[in-house]
């Protein structure tokens, strides 16, 4: 039986992922800072991805409960304070960054503390196609998703060879909670403009990709960055 951890496992990407990985029959731990309605067949453990602590714990108890951990999901994240850079400060850096960026560097050292030792296992960050290009407005959480994109080809290159791959899957315009909070803060940009095939994409549509770059399918890929994005990235 194939372990999944999920971080931000219960909404949006990480709730469609936990479903789909639960549907092929895996055990799915999906964990979060406030429990909720759990996707069908997950298990949930409380962690705060910015408290090492908590991360540590956490890798631990999904290993002692189901013996594993086979595929890790690195999705927990904010877009933390929409604005100019004019408009931020060290505390909405310190916001978003500990979040997306420190919250995946000590989840990618803690599930590979126990990958390594395996010899097996399959790591994906959830990154963003704003991780590769720029938008106004979007340059704290932007800045972060470069750094989520530069942690994974790093671990990548350094566990090559050990069994234990390191990916990432960046979406483009995703129908989420997060695109619902960007929208309302008056963005100006026509997000479905922006994407060739004219529309936004389903959580479904990324949890696909993810299933994908945690399988065997997936196994001569590790440092890859896989777009999923409508062709957003492609001009």
């Amino acid at each position: 039986m194939t372990t999944v951890l999920i971080t931000g496992g219960l909404t949006g990407i990480g709730r469609a992922t936990a479903s789909a990985f639960a549907g092929q029959g895996a055990d799915v731990v999906v964990a979060g800072r406030h429990d909720a309605d759990l996707p069908a067949g997950a298990v949930f453990m409380h962690a705060d991805v910015r408290r090492e602590d908590d991360v540590q714990q956490l890798v631990d108890d999904t290993v002692t409960r189901f013996g594993s951990l086979d595929v890790a999901v690195n999705n927990a994240g904010t877009e933390g304070a929409p604005g100019t850079v004019l408009d931020q400060s060290a505390e909405t850096y310190a916001d978003t960054f500990d979040t997306n960026v420190l919250g995946t560097l000590l989840s990618m050292k803690h599930e590979l503390r126990v990958m390594l030792g395996q010899r097996h296992g399959s790591i994906v960050n959830v990154s963003s196609v704003l991780g590769h290009q720029g938008a106004a407005g979007t340059a704290i959480y932007s800045a972060s998703k470069h750094a989520v994109d530069g942690l994974t080809r790093c671990a990548a290159l350094e566990a090559a060879g050990s069994g234990v791959r390191i990916n990432a899957v960046a979406p483009g315009p995703i129908e989420t909670a997060m695109l619902q909070r960007y929208e309302s803060h008056g963005a100006e940009t026509d997000l479905k403009a922006i994407v060739p095939m004219g529309r936004i994409g389903t959580p479904d549509e990324i949890a696909k990709a993810v299933l994908f770059l945690g399988s065997d399918a997936a196994s001569f890929m590790t440092g890859e960055v896989m777009f999923v994005d409508g062709g957003a990235s492609a001009g």
